[in-house]
């Protein structure tokens, strides 16, 4: 009945309030993206050689090292990162829990996509954007769910 009321209701416009809570938590996840993203890469690149250098962020994310330098400054500014001349970039302690729950994220949505029959490959790529996206309630689904897969 839960999918007949859903396909019922997909055409029905959503109330003006509830469409503008919508469009206002996409709009957020879309400017948290790119901050989670690269903290979650500092920490991979710390955790695997020890260092995070500008280049290496710069190549692993496909853009130009000026790109990455104005990135590294809102870090800087919003409190994720420390940089330090000729050593490259180190997490703060909030940078550190913000990639750890960053982490934590993309592991539920990957999971989630492979218990249900999606590729490792693609499930990889496909948590990568689905894991800004989620709300709590939903990423708490995912994880239940494949954890009862997994019974």
């Amino acid at each position: 009945m839960k999918h007949k009321q859903l396909l019922e209701t997909e055409s029905s416009l959503v109330a003006a309030d509830a469409h503008m809570e919508s469009f206002k938590q996409a709009r957020h996840n879309r400017r948290t993206e790119l901050v989670e993203d690269y903290v979650e890469l500092i920490a991979d690149l710390l955790a695997d050689g020890g260092e995070a250098r500008q280049v290496d962020i710069a190549q692993r994310l496909g853009v130009a090292q000026p790109t990455v330098a104005k990135m590294l400054k809102r870090l800087i500014a919003e409190g994720y990162i420390q940089q330090r001349p000729y050593r490259g970039v180190f997490l703060t302690d909030i940078g550190k829990e913000l990639a750890r729950v960053s982490r934590e994220r993309h592991q539920i949505v990957e999971s989630f996509l492979c218990s249900i029959g999606v590729s490792v490959e693609t499930a990889r790529i496909d948590a990568e954007g689905i894991e800004h996206h989620v709300s709590p309630e939903t990423l708490e689904a995912l994880k239940a769910f494949t954890l009862q897969r997994r019974s």
